[in-house]
């Protein structure tokens, strides 16, 4: 459902889920997989690309680290719906607002899992203080043994449990205490032991829910994400109001026709620049009695626009390209090392969108010095959302020479972190008796450190600050967008560089044969145009890769 809010974008009620063929897919669902993972939260490094870095702070206790999807999502929900956020970049080829809603539904499958965790560890933890506090302390020593990388340190640990398990099983059995001390002193070694064995239940219910969705969503079942808080059943349930709207204003901010150029990283949200053409000649009238007719940049734009959107069709019935997206983009310069974005104000931005008017005067005003600039961009969405091309078009007139400048853009794919599925928990062992050979033993889903951690960090969870704190937690790069924050490049991939290299030549030719056709209708001479249009058409022909936007100077 769709209504108009006050502020002028639409806005919807419940879940968005792709629907089987939207574009997107693959990077939507890949993203959005993080949400349930179950891995360290340091694997996210290893996505980390050229420009944009991810961090994990390291956490002051180990006991209260989170693992991956514990990070990514409340890293997620807080930088995309928080209060006062900062502006986002938009995510062409992605769909931000299922990632967000599938980090929600994540989030609250982990928070009714807390919530028995909870109320375990005050029956048999917060009653049974001493006892909870020395069992802790052992889980606390083996885990900072067991993470270093010495076998031995390992083994160590595994005994150090050992021992005192067979000295609590001692303890039991010849207490040194009477009466209700005594009774009191056996409770604190048996009960937080009880509550593991709870806890380890609940752990693993919720780990084999996390995990199903985990593999659901990267095989393409399009597992929906169920959010219902974000549907306020009443006019009173704020809370629900105020998440509709965070939604809301993330898919309109999507749509915004404001980009922003950070220097050798390229257009935020599209990739560097890998190419660039320019045609640029003097403007002669073809009659020297006749002065050529008075013409501006949009009308060169408005025709380059008209002509590119019919570059779906051909000649022959061959395929080619698909319907691409064309559009006027307002770019804003920000610097290289930039670590935030504002986005135009004013009465010329409505609901993000800076108004047609706005556009045609930067267009045709704005070519030389500060301020914004105008590019006509022509963008397809390709291999399931996994590589976005986008070619930019501007056009500038200074003194008697007009400039048409064609840039490639390209985003890659995400970073194959985000496209691994769920592997099963086993490890290899030498069989007994051919001892030479090794078998595969499967590993409980949900270990006995990580029953404990998970137990430790839930009653924290409802003092995130604190948790944050205690074990730390992920840093998104800024500016902040989910597609190109984690995009690899796309000259790796054999098919997808020559899609990219082939878009270059037929859009370079398109925009010189309709700014030809304006310039000869305004009584320009167009034969230097033409001579340099044609050599452009054959020098893109040769079309490589480059860093476009890194000067060596």
């Amino acid at each position: 459902m769709t209504v108009e809010t006050e502020s002028g974008y639409a806005d919807f009620f419940g879940p968005q889920v792709p629907r089987t063929g939207d574009e997107g897919q693959t990077p939507t669902f890949a993203l959005a997989s993080a949400a349930y993972r179950d891995n360290e939260a340091d694997e996210i490094l290893k996505a980390n690309n050229e420009w944009h870095k991810s961090a994990v702070a390291k956490p002051r206790i180990k006991l209260f680290r989170p693992n991956l999807g514990e990070a990514y999502s409340r890293a997620i929900i807080d930088r995309m719906l928080g209060a006062g956020r900062a502006p986002l970049i938009q995510s062409f080829g992605t769909q931000p607002q299922v990632v967000v809603e599938h980090s929600l539904a994540a989030h609250r499958i982990r928070r009714e899992r807390d919530n028995w965790l909870s109320a375990v560890m005050v029956l048999c933890g917060v009653l049974f203080l001493p006892g909870l506090l020395v069992w802790l302390l052992v889980f606390q020593i083996r885990t900072t043994m067991a993470k270093r990388e010495d076998k031995r340190a390992g083994a160590l640990a595994t005994t150090l449990l050992v021992a005192v398990g067979g000295l609590a099983v001692l303890f039991l059995l010849r207490m040194p205490f009477e009466g209700f001390w005594g009774w009191y002193a056996r409770a604190c070694v048996a009960a937080p032991v009880i509550g593991w064995y709870w806890a380890k239940r609940i752990c693993e219910r919720t780990a084999k829910d996390l995990r199903e969705r985990w593999s659901s969503l990267l095989s393409g079942s399009s597992v929906g994400a169920k959010v219902p808080e974000a549907v306020p059943a009443s006019p009173g349930e704020t809370a629900a109001e105020q998440l509709r709207q965070s939604l809301a204003r993330l898919s309109a901010e999507q749509q915004s026709n404001s980009v922003f150029y950070a220097g050798p990283k390229g257009i935020l949200g599209m990739g560097t620049r890998w190419g660039s053409w320019q045609l640029a000649e003097e403007l002669v009238p073809a009659d020297p009695d006749r002065e050529i007719n008075p013409f501006r940049s949009w009308d060169v734009i408005k025709a380059i626009h008209d002509r590119l959107r019919m570059l779906e069709r051909g000649p022959l019935h061959t395929g080619g390209f698909p319907k691409p997206s064309v559009r006027h983009w307002i770019v804003t310069p920000i610097g290289e090392n930039a670590t935030a974005v504002s986005r135009p104000e004013g009465t010329d931005v409505e609901a993000y969108q800076i108004k047609s008017h706005a556009i045609q005067d930067i267009c045709n005003k704005q070519q030389f010095g500060a301020g914004d600039r105008h590019y006509l961009g022509v963008q397809w969405t390709l291999w399931d959302g996994q590589l976005v091309i986008t070619m930019l078009i501007t056009v500038t007139v200074l003194h008697e020479t007009l400039r048409i400048e064609v840039t490639g853009h390209a985003l890659g794919p995400v970073h194959s972190l985000f496209t691994s599925g769920p592997a099963a928990k086993e490890k290899e062992v030498q069989k007994s008796i051919k001892f030479w050979e090794t078998r595969k033993v499967k590993l409980p889903l949900v270990d006995s450190d990580e029953v404990v951690r998970l137990a430790a960090r839930a009653p924290l969870t409802w003092s995130p600050p604190l948790l944050y704190w205690l074990g730390g937690k992920l840093t998104l790069p800024e500016p902040f967008g989910l597609r190109h924050a984690w995009a690899d490049k796309p000259w790796r991939h054999r098919f997808m560089a020559d899609d990219a290299l082939r878009a270059a030549t037929p859009v370079l030719r398109a925009v010189h044969s309709a700014a030809l056709k304006v310039l000869e209708e305004n009584g320009v001479d167009t034969e230097k145009f033409g001579s340099r249009s044609s050599s452009l058409s054959t020098a893109v022909q040769d079309a490589a890769p480059q860093k476009a936007d890194v000067y060596d100077a």
